[in-house]
Parts: C-alpha cells; sequence; structure tokens
C-alpha cells in the first residue's frame, strides 16, 4: 500500500492500518517533509468543526446521519486524546473547548441563531450553548463583547509535535517514510515519481491542497492562504488580564474567520483569512509571507486584547488549505482501481483527518463498521472552475467577506453584501 502525503491524513491512515493488519506493507511519499504542508501549519484547533454544509450532508442522507457524522466528530476529539496517551505523544493537548465571542448585534444575532440552529437539528446545551456578556468575558476579556457560545469538543494542540509524534509511531508499527519523494502522478494500482514508478495494490491519495499539484486533479481542490502570528510568551499577571485559564481555543462571530489559542509556553498563536487565492491553484513558499495580513493580524489581536499593550511578535508564518467546490470534506475508495482519497477540509483538518484516517483503514481493510456509512463517505464534488473564473470568483468571495464585517461595523446591522454572497460563495 501506498499513501501519497505525510501529513495528518496520510499518518492516521497508516496509524490505524498498521494496527487493523499488521501484516500490510505500507509505505508513505512524502515531497518534502512529514507535515509539511497545513498539518505542521495550522492554528493547532483539534475540533469537532466539519466543514460541509448541514443541507449538502442532509441531501446525501437523512437529518438522522448528519447528526451521526456531527456526533462522530465530537468523538473524534476525545480519539485523538486517547491516542496520543497511548503512544506517549506530548503535542501540548488540552481539551479546553472553544469560546466564540459576540462583538455586536449583527454578530450577536448569528451566534444566537447558531445555536438554535444547532438544538433543532439534535444537538444540545452540552454541545453548544449561549454564554452572556459575564461569561463570556471570563473566558477570554477582550473588548466590545455583547456574549458568545461555547462548546467544548475541541482541544488545543501543538500541530508538528502531534505530527512528528505521530510519524514515530507509524514507523514504530513498520510503516516506511519516504521524505523528499515527489509523487508526480497517480494512477490505477501506481504512482510515478522522479526515481520510478511504485506499485501498489491500494494507492491513498492524502494531498490536500498539493492535489491541485497532479495532472489528474488539477480542479479538484483550491489552495487557499490562512496566514498565523505568535506573541512572545505572555506574563503571569498579562494571563491574568486575558484570561483562557482552561486553553480554550477562540474565535469571533466576523465573518472573515480568526482563530486563536493560549499555547502551553504562554503565547498567543493567531490566525486568520484574508491572503489572496493564487492564479492557477499556485502554491509557493513566497505566499507564505504576506506582510499585509501578518501586520493586519497583529492589529486584529492588539484590537481584541488591549491589555496586551505592544508585544512582541516573535513568529509569522502561513500555509495553504484545501476547499472543494462544495466545501464538502470527502473520504473514499474505489475498489475498481485501488485508489482511495481523503480531503476538502477548508481548514477543519486537524480533528477530520483522524476520523478520515480510521473510514479509511475500515474501507481498505473490508471491515463492518458504522464509519464506512457516514454520509461524506464516496462523496464527489464538482470541479472547481478554469482560470480566469476560479481566481475571480474565490477572491471575489474573500473580498466580499471583507466588505461585509465593513458593512456591520457601519450599519451595526446583518450584513446585505453578506446575505447576497454566500449562495454564490457555497455553491
Amino acid at each position: 500500500m501506498v499513501i501519497v502525503g505525510g501529513g495528518f491524513t496520510g499518518l492516521w491512515t497508516a496509524y490505524y492500518l498498521s494496527r487493523a493488519d499488521p501484516a500490510l506493507r505500507i509505505a508513505i511519499l512524502e515531497a518534502e517533509t512529514v507535515g509539511f504542508g497545513a498539518s505542521g501549519r495550522n492554528g493547532g484547533w483539534c475540533s469537532a468543526l466539519f466543514p460541509t454544509p448541514w443541507k449538502r450532508l442532509v441531501a446525501r442522507s437523512s437529518p438522522a446521519e448528519a447528526l451521526r457524522l456531527h456526533r462522530e466528530m465530537a468523538a473524534t476529539v476525545r480519539e485523538v486524546g486517547r491516542v496520543l496517551t497511548a503512544e506517549g505523544i506530548d503535542a501540548d493537548y488540552a481539551p479546553g473547548g472553544t469560546v466564540v465571542l459576540a462583538r455586536s448585534a449583527p454578530q450577536w444575532r448569528r451566534l444566537s441563531e447558531e445555536v438554535a440552529t444547532a438544538h433543532a437539528r439534535g444537538l444540545g446545551e452540552d454541545d453548544l450553548r449561549l454564554l452572556d456578556r459575564d461569561e463570556a468575558r471570563s473566558r477570554l476579556a477582550a473588548t466590545d463583547v455583547v456574549g458568545g457560545t461555547f462548546t467544548p469538543h475541541c482541544a488545543a494542540i501543538h500541530p508538528v509535535k502531534l505530527v512528528r509524534g505521530l510519524a514515530d509511531a507509524v514507523e514504530r508499527a513498520g510503516v516506511r517514510i519516504h521524505e523528499s519523494t515527489r509523487v508526480t502522478a497517480i494512477g490505477p494500482g501506481h504512482v510515478d515519481t522522479p526515481a520510478g514508478r511504485v506499485r501498489a495494490g491500494i494507492v491513498v491519495r492524502a494531498t490536500e491542497a498539493w492535489t491541485a499539484r497532479l495532472p489528474a486533479t488539477r480542479r479538484a481542490i483550491a489552495p487557499v492562504y490562512s496566514l498565523m502570528v505568535a506573541t512572545e510568551p505572555l506574563s503571569a499577571e498579562a494571563w491574568e488580564s486575558i484570561g483562557l485559564t482552561d486553553r480554550p481555543t477562540f474565535s469571533d462571530g466576523r465573518h472573515v474567520v480568526i482563530y486563536g489559542q493560549r499555547t502551553a509556553d504562554g503565547r498567543l498563536a493567531f490566525g486568520g483569512r484574508g491572503a489572496p487565492y493564487h492564479w492557477a491553484s499556485r502554491i509557493k513558499p513566497s505566499y507564505d509571507a504576506a506582510p499585509r495580513v501578518h501586520a493586519l493580524l497583529r492589529r486584529t489581536l492588539t484590537d481584541l486584547l488591549p491589555q496586551l499593550g505592544a508585544p512582541e511578535f516573535t513568529h509569522a508564518w502561513g500555509g495553504s488549505l484545501g476547499i472543494a467546490r462544495d466545501w464538502a470534506a470527502s473520504v473514499g475508495l474505489d475498489r475498481s482501481t485501488g485508489q482511495a482519497w481523503a480531503g476538502g477540509y477548508v481548514g477543519d483538518g486537524v480533528g477530520t483527518t483522524n476520523l478520515a484516517g480510521r473510514t479509511l483503514a475500515d474501507l481498505i481493510t473490508g471491515a463492518s463498521s458504522d464509519l464506512t456509512t457516514l454520509p461524506w463517505v464516496d462523496h464527489r464534488s464538482p470541479r472547481w472552475e478554469p482560470e480566469p473564473f476560479r481566481w475571480l470568483g474565490i477572491n471575489a468571495g474573500l473580498q466580499a467577506m471583507r466588505l461585509a464585517d465593513a458593512e456591520e461595523r457601519v450599519t451595526r446591522r446583518p450584513s446585505l453584501v453578506a446575505r447576497a454572497m454566500s449562495p454564490l460563495i457555497h455553491g
């Protein structure tokens, strides 16, 4: 068996396959080093968030099956913690949940509607609940807080520690990892590399944003950049004024996504979207540094938490995540060709990759499992439009979200721009 990609998807798949059938010969081929892509660069949210819109899950199955998938994602957060304990991996795992702040009337309205909708679908107060102003501020003492939401279904992690610990675990189980081994094409029963062809009964594509570099899947996934900054370790006095005592991950209700966590060594790691999509789905190291966006992230964090004063920001980085045309993550196996795949996580991959790895292991080994009938299994997303339509559409969507946030700051009302653009962005 060959797995293309040494990130979380590939490593989790190898982990569960090697335990399901120790006799399997498994090789992971990675173009750079394990965790080089999104798996090593993300914000460290091991969450139950699942990117596929609820209506699409229901259209493929039923409300009960869509709810079952969301329940399985909540269990996945605990499963990751179990594996870390079992394998002795110290990845700074802290199951503190997620707090999302409402910092304006439109944000409060959206978050309230989100909670009401979740409860109508079968989730309860112990899955997602509203916070009043005082409770929200007690968790994160940000500016302009009017309320928020809390879910326990998230753990903060250190992504590089997790990916490297997982790589060590699979190698102990006999899996061979070949770094600096670029795959140029995937076909039935084989993959091609500059050094030659590798044959295998099953080939797993676990390439996420880099899927766009393979000839047969150039329009399957659009790589979109997310960027991050991190502060110096903060003092105990600073943390007393900020909160995040149990290390919950945090965000707010704006349209342009932001995300953060308190790291185990006392930093604030903070990120967000807003970097442009690049023509023809290009991915380059130079795109990891976007001075304008990094400067905006620093300003956004100090606006959120002015008690920080003027902290030293010691790190800035970025990377690409993968988005399918219908914003639907998928996992599957085509037995006629021996090709399997997983991806399209839209930035919610830290937890979802674990579910993908367990599901692929069951699909490949033929195990009788509830996972193999979840409504994301064998989903086929439509291809992205050719250029220039892809470039125009994705960047127009990103700009619309920025305009929506600006509109709400001025009008103090829900954005008409966001309402008009949402069906176009999400298909």
